[in-house]
Formats: C-alpha cells, sequence, structure tokens
C-alpha cells in the first residue's frame, strides 16, 4: 500500500466535499424527525477492487460521530455484485445528509483500484511495474495514488515536488540533458532524477549524465528492446519507463520488452464509477 502521507489530506478533502453538497444546511433531511433512527447496507451493484473506508469514514465523522459505520470489506478487497460493503447505523438525517459525499469518494476511488487490478493482470509474471501519471482528478491526487497502490500497481512521483522529470522544454531551458541532470543533483541531492527522451541519441545522453531513470517516450516495441539492450551495456545503467499511446492491447508486448516501468495516465484520468447504492433497512 501507498505510504501513510497519501492519507493525510483525507479530513481536508471531506470537509471540502461536505461544503460544496450541504452549504447551509441539508433542507430535504430536516423533513425527518431529528429523533428517528435509521440503519442502511450499502451494495456494489458491479464486481470491483474496492478503495475509500477512511473516506467514508472521515464524512460520517464530521456529519455525526454518532454514526456507526460497521465494513464488511477492506481496501483491496475484490467484491462481487450485490455484495454488502458497510452498514450504517445512527439518526436518520445524518445517514442521509453523508450519503452522497460518503459513496462519491468510494465510487471514485474504487473505480481507480478496479481499473489499477486489471491492468496489473495482465503484466502478471513480467516482472514490470505499472506507475500511475499525475492525470489526477483536481483535489483527489492522493486519493487517487493511494487508490492505485489498491488495485496494485504503483506511484510515479507524486507532485512536482519529490522527484524530477526532465522533459524537452526543460531540456531547452537548461541547454542541455546533461546540465539539466547535474543540476537537479546540485538543487536537490538524493531525490529521483528522470529525464524524457524522444531518441537513442537522447538516451546515450541521459545514460552518460547518470540519469536514475529514463522515459523512452513512444519507442516502438523494436526500439524498446534496443533501448533495454543498449541501458545493459553502459557501465551506469539506468532504470527505464516506457510511456505514450499505451493501452490494453499493447501493455502485455511492452512489458515482454525488458523495460522496468510503464506508466499509464488512464488508470486515474479514464475511471468509470462504480455503482454503488445505499438502502435504509
Amino acid at each position: 500500500m501507498a505510504n501513510t502521507r497519501l492519507l493525510r489530506d483525507i479530513p481536508a478533502t471531506v470537509r471540502t466535499a461536505l461544503a460544496e453538497d450541504i452549504g447551509d444546511g441539508d433542507i430535504t433531511a430536516q423533513l425527518i424527525p431529528v429523533e428517528q433512527q435509521a440503519k442502511a447496507r450499502v451494495i456494489s451493484r458491479e464486481d470491483a477492487v474496492i478503495c475509500g473506508v477512511e473516506w467514508v469514514n472521515e464524512v460520517f465523522r464530521q456529519v455525526d460521530d454518532n454514526v456507526q459505520v460497521n465494513w464488511l470489506v477492506s481496501d483491496g478487497d475484490s467484491v462481487s455484485a450485490n455484495q454488502v460493503l458497510f452498514e450504517l447505523e445512527g439518526p436518520a438525517r445524518s445517514l442521509l445528509t453523508g450519503e452522497r459525499s460518503a459513496l462519491n469518494f468510494l465510487q471514485t476511488l474504487s473505480a481507480t483500484a478496479t481499473i489499477s487490478a486489471y491492468y496489473a493482470s495482465l503484466v502478471e509474471g513480467t516482472g514490470v511495474k505499472l506507475l500511475d501519471t499525475r492525470k489526477t482528478i483536481p483535489g483527489l491526487r492522493n486519493a487517487q495514488k493511494y487508490a492505485v497502490t489498491c488495485g496494485g500497481c504503483y506511484n510515479h512521483r507524486v507532485g512536482l515536488y519529490d522527484a524530477f522529470l526532465i522533459k524537452e522544454n526543460h531540456i531547452m531551458a537548461c541547454g542541455s540533458i546533461a546540465n539539466a541532470i547535474t543540476t537537479a543533483k546540485h538543487n536537490e541531492p538524493g531525490k529521483p532524477v528522470e529525464v524524457e527522451v524522444e531518441s537513442f541519441e537522447e538516451l546515450q545522453q541521459a545514460l552518460d549524465a547518470n540519469a536514475d531513470i529514463v522515459m523512452l517516450d513512444n519507442f516502438d516495441h523494436a526500439g524498446l528492446r534496443l533501448a533495454v539492450q543498449k541501458n545493459k551495456e553502459h557501465p551506469t545503467p539506468a532504470k527505464l519507463e516506457a510511456s505514450g499511446g499505451i493501452d490494453e492491447r499493447t501493455l502485455r508486448s511492452i512489458a515482454e520488452t525488458g523495460v522496468d516501468y510503464i506508466s499509464i495516465g488512464l488508470l486515474t484520468k479514464d475511471c468509470k464509477a462504480v455503482d454503488l447504492s445505499m438502502r435504509f433497512i
């Protein structure tokens, strides 16, 4: 699973979600007597990999800490259609007020975990690690990064602060690949330095400058295999990452070229929310 840093912003994220949904009060829930108690059950209407337990818990904690949330599954669990995920008990008003925000988090993060699990299954046994990208829903970066790990994939850099990714415009502004890498290692020693390359000439420059990771952008299969061989022959080999235009049709064959990583933006940007339902019982 991801490190705890990805979970630190849950209270703030939930607070924002509740503020935009509830505003100055849930006027429909106020139709229900304040003293009325209720029980509810949440099910998945489709097969999925679950993620979002702590976001749901935090929603009801902030709405009303008298609500009890009893989970029957955990993050990372695979569930079947019509399976019960959790049950709720407490003031009826509070259950209804928190319902949509809680399910929004759960359906979105479970979608990310589900598609990540599917793509991870496609490369099983190859040794490659599938990485996410920064193509995330604004405000849900850490949450989606965590969901990716629940599905069995891995995190690329979380943001612009924890690792270097030197691209074409950075290289142009710095004057060369070597200058960019040297400056990066001087400015932030110890942080990973990755360089995106589009040719074998650039690959050689990145390896000669001791890049930690080289991203092979839109290389074809033959090019990836040749890059892997050149990297092995270099005195200071780097980790190699394939990127660009990769989908489920090409994923396995790219993994079999011998690259270390494959980065895929669709793990976080092309997710279809998992269909969930809450019913009073």
